[in-house]
């Protein structure tokens, strides 16, 4: 079977939990014996990683407008043309404002696989128009793709609520046990220390929250002289925010790494103290699973998508509540480091290939 992949900015190394979500995944279905292609949007294609094929997915580059508000229509608009061309059994639309696209799709007689991974349109970087075309989207893939995905049950409540869809299939986001680093020469090229750092995960966009979590460490930092904030990530599209988000860190000292992964995310995480996710707006956050994966201790904001089973009440605060979410911090460091474990049996990459597998199959009949 060949599945032609579009919605994603693209493999490898690319930031952005779609990204993540397809560099886990996609090689997994090759290994079950299919032919997959990606195609990916040519403005995130650099030297480092201009290849044609990664773990024996195939690569495409697909012009893209660099601009916030046409880049994946205007994208998944020749990307869905594209995808014609390569002759696909099933063409995989992950994140509802491509879906928009499912209706042209299906009209080129294509059999349409849709991944919601999260209501995009209350994140809060869309104007108006943005966020009425999204919601556009997600009930133009709702409607018309063959299958969809939801990754949460939250997702799957709106889709049967607002279009009365209850044959979506849950299928979770995944998460691999990792190899911890036994080295810590780049965290200490940060002016870090094992066990005596906060770390967060994301990109630089307001509906992370990262300015409630600099003002949080701002209120408790001269009560824990050595400790330091570090955030790793940074904005695809600069802007108002993200400067200013920069402007205030860099006078809090707080340490931003830019986008990273490899050897340098895993030092990071391996000896950080606590993992903090402020978030407003998530569909199954990565950077939960992936610091649940090291055994951190974590503290979460309570909107309903990090509300997983194997966490517990107290390590929820009010979202946008600073002051909540600095007395948080305060008690866990005020305890001090402890590794943690956790069940993520649900969330194992290989019974989630095989469960999307299943639903390739099913759409290509």
């Amino acid at each position: 079977m060949h599945i032609v992949v579009i919605g994603t900015r693209g493999i490898p190394e690319i930031q952005g939990g779609v990204e993540t979500h397809c560099q886990e995944l996609y090689p997994r279905i090759v290994e079950l014996g299919h032919n997959v292609t990606i195609i990916r949007r040519k403005p995130y294609v650099t030297d480092s990683n201009r290849i044609t094929e990664y773990k024996g997915v195939g690569l495409t580059d697909v012009y893209a407008p660099k601009q916030k508000s046409l880049e994946a229509i205007v994208h998944t608009f020749l990307a869905v043309i594209k995808a014609r061309r390569l002759k696909a059994d099933v063409l995989h639309i992950h994140a509802i404002g491509p879906a928009l696209m499912a209706p042209f799709a299906r009209m080129l007689g294509m059999k349409v696989v849709m991944t919601n991974h999260g209501p995009d349109y209350d994140r809060q970087k869309w104007s108006y128009p943005a966020k009425a075309m999204l919601k556009l989207g997600e009930r133009l893939g709702t409607r018309f793709s063959n299958n969809v995905i939801v990754i949460s049950r939250v997702i799957a409540d709106i889709l049967s609520t607002r279009y009365g869809r209850t044959d979506t299939r849950l299928i979770f986001n995944g998460v691999s046990r990792p190899t911890k680093s036994v080295r810590t020469d780049y965290i200490k090229s940060l002016g870090l220390e094992p066990k005596k750092y906060i770390v967060a995960v994301g990109r630089f966009v307001k509906e992370k929250g990262f300015h409630d979590l600099i003002e949080a460490f701002a209120q408790i930092h001269d009560s824990y002289p050595g400790y330091h904030l570090a955030i790793a990530g940074d904005a695809d599209h600069p802007d108002q925010y993200s400067t200013e988000l920069k402007e205030r860190a860099h006078k809090l000292d707080v340490v931003l790494t830019g986008f990273i992964r490899g050897e340098k995310m895993n030092q990071l995480m391996t000896n950080a103290a606590l993992f903090v996710i402020p978030s407003y707006h998530e569909g199954l956050p990565f950077s939960l699973l992936e610091a649940m994966s090291y055994n951190l201790d974590v503290i979460a904001s309570d909107i309903p998508a990090n509300k997983l089973e194997c966490l517990a009440p107290d390590d929820y605060f009010k979202t946008g509540d600073v002051k909540h979410l600095a007395d948080k911090v305060s008690t866990r460091l005020d305890r001090g480091y402890r590794s943690r474990t956790y069940d993520l049996s649900a969330y194992d990459w290989n019974h989630i290939a095989r469960q999307t597998e299943n639903v390739y199959t099913q759409t290509a009949k």
